[in-house]
């Protein structure tokens, strides 16, 4: 099923709804949140949504009751209902590489059906899963043995991108749920360093490795697992009788494992391709936590935490599909952000988790929404004349607060804000959440209302410091509340940004899941590695800076 949503519509800042907000935020720009809320005094109730176990409470966000029903008006005029509808159907909507974008098939449940070019997938996915879950509780009870019989007690993924970015945030993040016996390293980085320091102190006849790779061919990722191999023989070596293990058949497919589609290339390696698990086309690399490669997640959390996983995803998912736009959290966080990019001329968002085990969720965001929205022309190729993805970042709890939120309250730019945090701690230290939580709150307050010079002075300032102590406030954040941060809880956040990320795109009129960009610098570091270990000074043809930058470092690499 093909999709040409784009064909012959109206470009999106000549759309009469595009240019009604443009007024509208031209008349809204000096109104401050002390106003709205003072206008308002139940504002607080009543700009909010609740779906998938999540609770979004936007009304410090700089919007009003026009602001939101003009931002639903254009997500009906860009087809936002036919649009989903097709993505949830397996339509291909990835123009570009003219596939579908269908990671919700990824968490359907086993009862589901959905034929994408004749072919039931969700039937697939839950071959896999249960290959998956096997595996899992073969590696988690013992069963599954190193090549000398000693029990796996390390387990090791290698990948890149979406293939490691997933799994070490699902893995911080659920790390009160994993199994405590097993030690878990994550390498993606090609500098030997992340590698050499993943393995530092593990016995290699405890260790296993999963190497994640689709193709089985991406440069980074293959690196490091033949480095992994490597290791791996040179550390097994003799036996505590003397016997070389090195050299028997079949020590590599005991302490490796893959999640790729080459079997060829598997099978090369050394793997065992009956411990090769698969994933499809149809799932981009930064949507793909909930597939194969969550392996490492499912080892580490257990095959019916990772089901739970799935469910808060499947749920999210169900909201986005099912709920009305002006009640959806996923489509409301997409409009919000879209009018502070677009119509406030704020440039980045703030991912703030008050919650230590989210600490690489930010991480994990940069890739999910700039990955996908960090595009420049429109499906048609056109060149775009709006601002597409901001920039995403951030850090957890009250470490920001002591870093960067300086310049959030009294820089020069607009940063909004997206504060997470949870009602039930999962530390024992009960007192210290409701601390955490304390700071939190009164961050979004803050932010939003600041503190005026009249109220500074009341505070008995001296008047040359009365600037200095002045806030200005007028900030926008959204705050996210959920009971607790388990693997329900965790799937349906991931599940609500990966909604707005597409929300975003149909808006934008933009292919949010290719990523040509990431394309080009994969083909010219091939090239360029190759002039580095040319034995003899290459024929260099790039720019003068990085023909001296070449030059330069095959000199001082050489010489040292």
């Amino acid at each position: 099923m093909h999709t040409s949503p784009s064909d012959g519509q109206i470009p999106l800042t000549q759309r009469p709804q595009w240019q009604a907000l443009t007024a509208h935020a031209s008349a809204f720009a000096a109104r401050q949140l002390r106003e709205l809320f003072a206008e308002d005094p139940e504002r607080g109730q009543r700009l909010h949504a609740e779906g998938a176990g999540l609770y979004l409470d936007y009304s410090k966000q700089r919007v009003d009751d026009d602001t939101l029903r003009l931002l639903l008006e254009l997500a009906d005029a860009c087809s936002l209902r036919e649009r989903t509808a097709a993505m949830f159907a397996g339509a291909h909507i990835n123009r570009t590489e003219d596939r579908p974008a269908l990671h919700v098939a990824l968490r359907m449940p086993k009862d589901s059906q959905l034929e994408v070019d004749g072919v039931d997938v969700v039937t697939q996915v839950h071959a896999v899963l249960e290959r998956m879950a096997a595996f899992a509780d073969r590696v988690r009870n013992g069963q599954w043995t190193g090549h000398g019989g000693k029990r796996i007690r390390n387990v090791v993924s290698i990948g890149i991108g979406g293939s490691d970015l997933g799994p070490v945030m699902a893995y911080e993040a659920l790390r009160a749920f994993s199994a405590r016996d097993l030690h878990f390293a994550f390498v993606s980085n090609v500098d030997g360093t992340d590698f050499s320091e993943a393995v530092r102190g593990l016995d290699a006849a405890e260790t296993l490795f999963i190497v994640c790779s689709k193709t089985f061919t991406t440069l980074e990722t293959l690196t490091n697992a033949h480095a992994a191999r490597e290791w791996c023989l040179r550390g097994l070596g003799n036996d505590e009788d003397g016997n070389d293990q090195a050299g028997k058949d079949g020590a590599v497919a005991k302490h490796f494992v893959a999640v790729s589609t080459n079997a060829e290339g598997v099978r090369d390696f050394g793997i065992d391709t009956d411990n090769m698990f698969g994933f499809w086309d149809w799932v981009g690399g930064r949507y793909s936590m909930d597939s194969a490669i969550g392996l490492s997640t499912m080892i580490a959390i257990g095959p019916d935490h990772f089901r739970e996983m799935l469910a808060g995803f499947h749920a999210m998912d169900t909201h986005f599909r099912d709920t009305p736009h002006a009640r959806n959290l996923p489509v409301l966080m997409a409009l919000i952000a879209l009018w502070n990019n677009n119509f406030l001329g704020a440039e980045t968002v703030a991912v703030l988790p008050y919650a230590q085990y989210l600490k690489r969720f930010p991480a994990y965001l940069q890739q999910l929404t700039m990955e996908s929205n960090g595009k420049s022309v429109t499906l048609d190729g056109q060149r775009v004349d709006y601002q597409t993805g901001p920039v995403y970042w951030g850090e957890p709890g009250t470490n920001g607060q002591h870093s960067f939120y300086q310049l959030i309250h009294q820089g020069t730019r607009l940063v909004p804000c997206d504060f997470i945090g949870f009602c039930e701690p999962l530390s024992p230290l009960h007192e210290q959440h409701d601390l955490l939580m304390a700071n939190l709150f009164a961050q979004g307050e803050a932010l939003a209302f600041g503190k005026t010079e009249d109220d500074v002075r009341a505070e008995g300032v001296a008047e040359t410091l009365v600037p200095h102590k002045t806030f200005e406030g007028n900030h926008p954040s959204s705050t996210i509340l959920s009971q607790r941060l388990d693997p329900r809880t965790l799937g349906a956040l991931v599940a609500l940004y990966e909604h707005a990320v597409f929300v975003q795109g149909v808006i934008w009129n933009i292919d949010s899941f290719d990523q040509w960009g990431v394309e080009l610098g994969k083909v010219l570091a091939k090239q360029t590695a190759s002039e580095l270990e040319a034995k003899s000074q290459p024929d260099l043809r790039h720019d003068s800076s990085t023909n001296a930058l070449i030059r330069r470092y095959r000199q001082q690499r050489d010489a040292s």
